[in-house]
């Protein structure tokens, strides 16, 4: 299953009349979305203008208005994009995988996700949060889509005894909801902590225990 897909839903206007991307094309298309990301980030998107972004980006806005014709498609390249990179490891979970490696190595890459890309996730909540208008449709197809194909994936481990009997869905929402929270409520965890997952034994005893406290939950006790 490919997710591009969730881009191209939006009807982005990426490199208009070249459906193979340059070199040069695809570096302006990340520059234009970082610059995207900071200027939404700090002032949302009623309050971010096409050409505040140009100016970060450093190019004219015609220029920019080559690959992005409106500040919508803007937005949303941003959101898919971190929707994009959060799946494709979720993508990658193998059926014919141990259970256990398979979960823990999603979880400690959600986490890693969580500790590297934290404005991603902040912004892309407050648009869920705000009932994700612009991401209404992209949500009910490739996050639906993914979401039910691995719980078959986590039915058939429970069914061959390596899972305990657990709702598949609502320990993929755990995950998300546990990984995430230390992206989008950093302020909260370096006003108890001092410090936040960027320090690498605060991301150790992170991860240490939200994969314990996890696997704990769904292992089947050896015999």
């Amino acid at each position: 299953m490919s997710y591009e897909t969730a881009t191209e839903s939006q009807d982005l206007a990426r490199a208009r009349g070249s459906k193979k991307r340059t070199r040069i094309q695809a570096e302006n298309e990340e520059r234009i979305l970082d610059a995207a990301l900071e200027v939404f980030s700090r002032y949302g998107f009623r309050g971010a203008t096409v050409d505040q972004i140009a100016e970060k980006a450093g190019m004219s806005k015609p220029n920019l208005l080559y690959y992005f014709r409106r500040k919508h498609d803007l937005y949303t390249a941003v959101l898919t994009r971190t929707l994009d990179m959060w799946l494709a490891p979720f993508g990658e979970m193998a059926e014919d995988g141990d259970p256990e490696a398979e979960l823990t190595g999603y979880i400690r890459q959600k986490l890693e996700q969580s500790r590297d890309f934290p404005q991603e996730s902040r912004l892309f909540i407050g648009e869920v949060l705000l009932g994700a208008p612009h991401l209404d449709g992209v949500l009910k197809t490739d996050l639906k889509s993914i979401v039910e194909e691995k719980a078959e994936v986590i039915r058939r481990w429970i069914r061959d005894g390596k899972l305990l009997d657990i709702d598949p869905v609502h320990l993929i929402f755990m995950i998300w909801a546990t990984t995430q929270h230390y992206a989008d409520f950093d302020a909260q965890i370096r006003s108890v902590l001092g410090r936040g997952v960027e320090d690498p034994a605060t991301f150790r005893a992170a991860s240490d225990t939200v994969i314990g406290i996890l696997m704990r939950g769904i292992l089947p006790t050896p015999k």
